[in-house]
């Protein structure tokens, strides 16, 4: 059983934790507030983006790359940025909330074939459960990840039947960037192709009718 103390959003301990964040109680607690109690606001658009080791997140470098991207795209009452990968799913606006801001884990450096599918399973599951609870929030949703955050996403959007009108960067572009000497297999998110994709992505999405 979840210890209640953990669902108070306003904890805000100090305590870092460590292991993999998707096992804790104190995420599936904050999980099951956002599902269950926070008021997710309405938007147009809802802009996944995967979770960054520096805390809060929006102070990352990759973060900050992203979001000057989306800035230049989109007015900002018509978007809303939503974080997702080994912390669950987060509404940005909630980035400080304790334990989204209290924890140091990369996925990306673990071998362990278990705790690789583990997350795959918890995060699909999560991704499914947002997207359901959001299904009339947004009217339109973009997502810009690789590796085992794309695959939870697509499997969550697949479970839940919720679509992602634009999953970046595209297969085509993974590929050609795989093909370089990087040293992760499908490159990084700040890379200059990625990053125009998600540009042009974001135009596209930002016209589609609806």
């Amino acid at each position: 059983m979840v210890d209640p103390d953990l669902y108070n959003p306003g904890n805000t301990s100090d305590k870092i934790l460590t292991g993999p964040p998707f096992y804790l109680p104190e995420f599936e607690a904050s999980y099951r507030y956002i599902i269950d109690v926070y008021d997710v606001p309405i938007r147009d658009i809802a802009i996944f983006i995967p979770c960054a080791v520096r805390k809060p997140y929006s102070s990352s470098p990759s973060h900050r790359i992203m979001h000057k991207i989306i800035e230049e795209v989109l007015k900002p009452e018509s978007y809303h940025i939503v974080i997702f990968g080994t912390c669950g799913v987060v509404p940005a606006e909630l980035e400080t909330m304790y334990p989204y801001a209290h924890y140091r884990y990369m996925l990306g450096k673990v071998k362990d074939q278990k705790i690789q599918e583990d997350f795959i399973q918890i995060e699909t599951e999560r991704i499914a459960g947002y997207l359901k609870k959001t299904r009339d929030t947004y009217k339109k949703r973009i997502a810009y990840c690789i590796g085992p955050f794309r695959e939870a996403l697509i499997r969550g959007s697949e479970q839940s039947g919720v679509p992602i009108d634009s999953i970046l960067p595209g297969r085509d572009v993974i590929e050609k960037v795989m093909e370089l000497d990087c040293p992760f297999q499908e490159g990084s998110l700040n890379m200059d192709e990625y990053l125009e994709e998600f540009y042009e992505g974001l135009q596209r999405v930002r016209d589609l009718p609806g």
